[in-house]
C-alpha cells in the first residue's frame, strides 16, 4: 500500500508524524473563547517534517479521485464510468481501490457542503479558484471531516497531490485553507453555518449536501407517492450512503456460483440475484461473457414485473416484445434472456449509434434468435409498427434524481429546467409506446426518477387523452416477482421504490393495458 497513512476507508490507524496533537508540534493547546480545547488528540496532529521532508509525489489513491473528479468538472464524464478505468491505469490494489472509490464519491457527494465551509476557509469567492484547487481542497475536506484518516495524513498527502499535479504555489494555498478546515469536526461547522438559518428546505440541503430545488422535489414526490414528507432526511442520508453493488444472473444462461464463492449474499428482494462484496467485477467469467452482470434490483424487478403481467388471450408461445429505450442495455438483456426462456422475442430499440452498438454487446449472451436491435428514434416505432408487440418497455429519458446515489455528480448538473425540457420527450415516446402494443397487451411506463413531474403527470396526461387504455396495479406486479411478496411499492395503481425503504434506486412503474 502507498504511503497515505490509511487503513483504507475506514482508517482508525495514525501516523502522526511527532505532532502528537499539537497544532505545529510547539507543545500549545489551542482553546476557545469558552475554554475548550480543540484538535486535541492525537488524530488531529500535524507533521513537524520540514519542508524538504514533506511529500512532494502523488498517493495514488488519491491521484485517482482527483482525476475522477477533475474528469468530472472538465470533461462532463460520469464517475461510475470514469472511476474504474482510473483504478487499472494506475493499479491500484484492493484496499487502495476502495479508498479511492470512497474519497471520489464522497468529495462529489458532499460538495455542496464542503463548498460552503471552504467559503468560510478562503479570502475570495470560491469560483474564482482554479477549477483543479478546488477539486483538491474537496478532497482534503472530504478525508479531515467524513473519513477516519489521521488529519497529519490527509494534510500531508493532500499537498503532496497538490504539489506533484498543479504547483508548489497552489499546494501552499491548499495547505493553509485545509489547516483552517481541521478547526471544526464536521457537527462543529454544521452548526457554524446554521446558526441563523430557519429555513427547513436550506438546512437539509445543507446539512445533506443536496441542491434545495432537488430537496423540494424529492419531498413533494414523497408525498405524491403516498409518504410522509418526514422521511425526506431518511431519503436524503440514502442518497449519500454508498451503494451496494447488486448482480444478476441472466434467467437460464448465467448462474451466482463465482459471486458466491468470493464473498456475495443471496439478493433478499428477487430470484437470482446477489449483493456483491465489492472488489473488481471484471475478474469474474461470468461477468466477462455477460451471463452475470451488475443491476440494480430495482431495475431488475420492474423487467421482471413488465414480462410476469398475464395477458389473458394472448398466445403463451411466439409473443413480440420491445424496450423502447434500451441503451445502455441492462434491462434489455434481462428482458431477452425472459423472452428466450418464454419463448418470445425482443426488439431493443436506441436512437444513438454508439449506444445501440452497446445493446448489441450486452444481448450477445443471449441467443441470437430471441432478439433484435433497431437503431432509430423510438417516437416513429408506433408509426411504423402499430398493434405489432405483447409487452412494450418504455423506460424513458429522464433527470436520473432516483439514481443520486450511483451517480454523486448528477445532483450538481441538473436543473428545474430539465424536469420540464424532458417532459415533451417522455409524452411522446409513451405514446409511441402505446401505439406499438396489440390489444390486449401490455405497457411498462419506467423512469428512474420519482419527480411527479416525470411519473404520474406523463401518465396522467397521456391516458386523458385516449379511451381504450386502462391502468393495472403496478404494485401487485411488482410484488408478484418480489421474493418478500409485499414491497409496500403501490398508490393508486402506480408504484414507487425507494433508496430508504428498499434499497433500491428510486425506480418509478405503470402499467398500462389496451383494451381487446
Amino acid at each position: 500500500m502507498s504511503e497515505s497513512g490509511r487503513r483504507g476507508p475506514n482508517n482508525s490507524g495514525n501516523r502522526d508524524g511527532g505532532g502528537q496533537g499539537n497544532r505545529g508540534g510547539r507543545g500549545e493547546s489551542k482553546r476557545n473563547a469558552q475554554g475548550r480545547e480543540r484538535n486535541r488528540g492525537p488524530q488531529r496532529g500535524f507533521t513537524n517534517n520540514a519542508p524538504s521532508q514533506r511529500t512532494r509525489r502523488a498517493d495514488p489513491a488519491r491521484l485517482v479521485a482527483f482525476e475522477v473528479l477533475r474528469a468530472v468538472a472538465s470533461e462532463d464524464a460520469y464517475a461510475n464510468l470514469v472511476l474504474p478505468a482510473r483504478i487499472r491505469e494506475h493499479r491500484l490494489d484492493r484496499r487502495d481501490a476502495g479508498f479511492a472509490t470512497e474519497l471520489s464519491y464522497g468529495a462529489l457527494r458532499g460538495q455542496g457542503t464542503y463548498d460552503a465551509i471552504l467559503a468560510h476557509c478562503v479570502d475570495r469567492p470560491l469560483e474564482q479558484l482554479d477549477p483543479a484547487i478546488l477539486d483538491a481542497l474537496r478532497i482534503g475536506a472530504h478525508q479531515l471531516l467524513s473519513m477516519r484518516v489521521p488529519a497529519h495524513a490527509a494534510l500531508d498527502q493532500t499537498v503532496g497531490l497538490a504539489r506533484a499535479v498543479i504547483g508548489a504555489g497552489p499546494s501552499a494555498l491548499i495547505n493553509a485553507v485545509l489547516r483552517k478546515v481541521t478547526a471544526h469536526t464536521m457537527d462543529e461547522w454544521l452548526d457554524i453555518l446554521l446558526v441563523d438559518e430557519s429555513d427547513e428546505t436550506r438546512i437539509a440541503a445543507l446539512r445533506h449536501s443536496h441542491p434545495e430545488w432537488i430537496v423540494r422535489a424529492l419531498r413533494q414526490s414523497l408525498v405524491n407517492h403516498g409518504r410522509p414528507k418526514s422521511e425526506i432526511d431518511d431519503l436524503l442520508e440514502a442518497d449519500n450512503a454508498a451503494p451496494v453493488v447488486n448482480l444478476v444472473a441472466l434467467p437460464g444462461l448465467g448462474d451466482l456460483d463465482e459471486a458466491f464463492d468470493n464473498g456475495a449474499t443471496p439478493g433478499e428482494l428477487v430470484e437470482d440475484s446477489a449483493l456483491s462484496a465489492g472488489g473488481d467485477l471484471g475478474r469474474f467469467e461470468s461477468v466477462r461473457r455477460g451471463t452475470t452482470r451488475v443491476q440494480d434490483v430495482g431495475s431488475q424487478l420492474v423487467a421482471r414485473a413488465l414480462a410476469g403481467v398475464e395477458l389473458g388471450d394472448s398466445p403463451a408461445q411466439g409473443e413480440r416484445w420491445l424496450d423502447l429505450c434500451a441503451g445502455p442495455g441492462g434491462k434489455a438483456a434481462l428482458l431477452a434472456a425472459l423472452a428466450y426462456r418464454d419463448g418470445a422475442t425482443l426488439l431493443a430499440n436506441e436512437p444513438a449509434p454508439h449506444r445501440a452498438k452497446l445493446v448489441q454487446q450486452a444481448l450477445s449472451a443471449v441467443p441470437g434468435e430471441a432478439w433484435n436491435v433497431r437503431t432509430g428514434d423510438g417516437r416513429d416505432v408506433g408509426t411504423e409498427q402499430p398493434e405489432s408487440f405483447d409487452r412494450v418497455l418504455v423506460d424513458v429519458p429522464c433527470s436520473g434524481l432516483g439514481a443520486l446515489r450511483r451517480r454523486p455528480e448528477s445532483r450538481w448538473r441538473r436543473s428545474p429546467k430539465d424536469i420540464g425540457d424532458l417532459g415533451p420527450l417522455q409524452r411522446e415516446l409513451l405514446k409511441s409506446a402505446l401505439d406499438a402494443v396489440k390489444p390486449g397487451g401490455v405497457v411498462a411506463y419506467v423512469t428512474c426518477s420519482p419527480h411527479p413531474a416525470e411519473t404520474t403527470a406523463v401518465v396522467t396526461d397521456v391516458l386523458a387523452k385516449r379511451e381504450d387504455l386502462e391502468m393495472l396495479d403496478a404494485g401487485h406486479a411488482l410484488d408478484h416477482v418480489s421474493l418478500t411478496g409485499s414491497l409496500g411499492a403501490g398508490h393508486e395503481l402506480t408504484a414507487q421504490l425507494w433508496p430508504h425503504v428498499h434499497q433500491t434506486d428510486a425506480m418509478f412503474m405503470a402499467i398500462i393495458r389496451k383494451k381487446p
